[in-house]
């Protein structure tokens, strides 16, 4: 498959609040953005895509399918051709196993409406075939119109990379190249020098409420927190998400293990994991809760169930 043809005062977390954040978050939120929101978590950095429901809605309902069953979650950018586009959504890497395709669904019909411009977000499909995408999608990193408006049927085009994104878009594509068949054609590579996939631009894709460059961020709606983590002072970088977990007295979080990706470089206000003492600090975490935004700074989980990932709020400032 291809594009051109294919602290104020410290606060414990007592019961009570325990208890208030809880209900709050099985709340509805409601969201001010047209179209469905996903945020891309990646090797190098987050963007996030306003989906084209109205527009395209087969093909935006068939990405969603990926994306609420964890299909992309652990995939990595496959083809980067330079100055093109950035493709990914059709495999993962298993080591000593090598590229493992992600299980597609059936094909879906062309829904061309929308010119491939610089931004905007298009599904791959075989040449030849104007009805045959399924899970590979791509971001146009310049006015590709010419081409893929007129190429196949026209490329269908179902989201547009919001905020300054592209700049995350850009520095995948600046990024050396490795060829190593359809599964790795141009992949991009954060090595020094090509040493193996483990170097590859790896992603996670989720839904969001919201539109947010913020670092690390959580939602009521879904109970999903979304972070970069250092762990141990750096000998490991990491960008993962965490699914609230029902409690009647604590705020618990659980770690998607599917979504744990590898990290390129540490930021000012990057979350923390000690395995000394199991704690989770997250200097600044923007709360979305039934709508109403907010950021708490040093927010500290601990491990309270290592077998199952799962993390109990322990403090935070506010």
């Amino acid at each position: 498959m291809i594009a051109v043809s294919r602290r104020a005062g410290t606060k414990s977390a007592s019961h009570s609040i325990a208890i208030a954040l809880v209900c709050i978050c099985s709340m509805f939120a409601a969201s001010a953005q047209a179209g469905t929101i996903v945020r891309v978590s990646t090797t190098v950095g987050d963007f996030s895509i306003e989906l084209l429901d109205d527009i395209a809605p087969v093909t935006v309902q068939n990405f969603l399918n990926y994306v609420n069953r964890n299909a992309y979650n652990g995939t990595y950018i496959h083809r980067a051709p330079i100055n093109f586009v950035v493709q990914g959504g059709g495999y993962r890497y298993q080591p000593f196993v090598g590229p493992i395709d992600v299980v597609s669904d059936g094909a879906i019909v062309n829904e061309f409406n929308v010119s491939n411009t610089r931004g905007t977000v298009a599904m791959a499909k075989f040449e030849g075939a104007p009805d045959s995408a399924t899970n590979q999608w791509f971001v146009n990193l310049f006015d590709n119109s010419q081409n893929l408006d007129n190429n196949n049927g026209g490329f269908t085009v179902f989201g547009n990379v919001l905020g300054d994104g592209m700049l995350i878009l850009d520095a995948i594509n600046d990024l050396p190249k490795v060829t190593l068949g359809a599964k790795a054609a141009d992949a991009p590579y954060i090595t020094e020098a090509y040493e193996n996939p483990n170097g590859f631009v790896f992603l996670n894709v989720e839904v969001v409420e919201r539109f947010s460059s913020a670092h690390h961020l959580f939602e009521s709606a879904s109970g999903l927190l979304i972070t970069t983590v250092t762990v141990d002072n750096g000998t490991e970088l990491v960008s993962m998400n965490f699914n609230l977990v029902e409690s009647a007295t604590d705020v618990v979080i659980e770690a998607n293990l599917e979504s744990i990706i590898s990290r390129k470089e540490s930021f000012d206000g990057i979350a923390s994991y000690s395995t000394t003492d199991t704690r989770l600090r997250i200097p600044s975490l923007e709360v979305n809760l039934a709508g109403s935004v907010s950021v708490v700074s040093n927010v500290v989980f601990v491990l309270s169930d290592p077998a199952l990932f799962r993390f109990t709020l322990e403090s935070y400032d506010q």
